[in-house]
């Protein structure tokens, strides 16, 4: 099966007054048709920004994209002309922003910002385009959607405003859909409303990007996992494989900080140190510093990515030495 996004060491860095920030640096992975794939890691570590940059929707300056390729549909999303990339956002790739209240403009009515989006990319007129995004919004559970239609963002709850974002990228029909944290700040009954929501793109056979921290999101949703840490991918695999074996010593500790429901006697564990500074990455493994299993090549030398099996990889020196033995 071939990739439907394949992205090739993709960096990006913002201009500070401080110096240059790496945000996403060598960041490689790939998403196949029908596919939900987690991109996990604490806040800071180039989740959202990585995400951003597949469209370009970062901000330039300060911020810039210094290397790498994103394929979709053979084309490197990354150099096509604004006029070309225009066509493909929204209506090819949608994206869930993490705060609906600032992806939404506040001086236009929802049924008309939902009308403009179809109409940019559908050759519908007017009331066919309000129809059908009316009926999007009894689709996502929005109570009385005619007169939802009409209100102004502010006038509506952050569960219904989630839920708008999702008829907006769901209606399109795209091939990717990229949701960014897109149960932050919900409740957990509107949490489950809105997971159930995006559990059902799989019917459509849409393929889906989820950014979060939240591992139990995770769990409910993902097909494939990659986690992320300073910048830097440092383990990808299956959602059974990583949370029933992961093999980079970040991963367990995300595991171990994690509620159990099913023990009472596990101890929450903290992951002792901090994340080194973005305006200056050490030369050694970033994690190393954090690190019970560390020894002296981890505080020389950067690990790769290693492959570690079939659709698994590891950036740790353990993982290299288990592959030996």
């Amino acid at each position: 099966m071939s990739a439907l996004l394949d992205i090739r060491n993709l960096s990006v860095a913002f201009d500070t007054d401080d110096g240059l920030l790496t945000a996403a640096e060598n960041v490689s992975f790939s998403i196949n048709p029908g596919e939900v794939v987690g991109l996990v890691g604490e806040s800071g570590c180039g989740k959202s920004v990585t995400a951003l940059s597949l469209l370009r929707l970062i901000p330039m300056p300060p911020g810039k994209i210094l290397s790498g390729e994103v394929l979709f549909d053979n084309r490197d999303l990354l150099r096509l002309p604004a006029s070309e990339l225009r066509t493909i956002r929204g209506r090819r790739i949608s994206v869930i922003f993490q705060e609906p209240m600032s992806a939404l403009s506040p001086l236009h009515r929802i049924g008309a910002q939902l009308v403009e989006t179809l109409q940019l990319h559908l050759d519908i007129d007017h009331q066919a385009a309000w129809n059908n995004a009316l009926d999007w919004l009894k689709k996502v559970g929005i109570p009385d959607p005619k007169e939802r239609m009409r209100d102004y963002p502010y006038q509506l709850s952050g569960g219904m405003l989630q839920r708008v974002m999702i008829a907006m990228a769901l209606m399109l029909e795209p091939a990717l859909i990229i949701a960014d944290e897109p149960t932050t700040a919900l409740d957990v009954t509107i949490q489950a409303q809105v997971l159930e929501l995006l559990r059902g793109m799989k019917t459509r056979e849409s393929s889906l990007l989820l950014i979060t921290h939240d591992l139990g999101v995770v769990w409910e949703m993902c097909d494939r996992v990659m986690v992320m840490y300073a910048a830097k991918i440092v383990e990808e695999g299956s959602r059974d494989e990583l949370f029933n074996h992961p093999a980079h010593p970040y991963t367990q500790a995300l595991l171990d900080s994690v509620i159990s429901l099913t023990s009472r006697t596990k101890r929450l564990s903290s992951i002792d140190g901090q994340v080194p500074s973005p305006l200056a990455y050490p030369a050694e493994c970033r994690f190393a510093a954090r690190c019970k299993y560390a020894f002296d090549r981890c505080r020389r030398e950067l690990p790769p990515l290693y492959d570690i099996a079939p659709g698994r990889r590891c950036a740790c020196f353990l993982s290299e030495i288990s592959n030996q033995t």
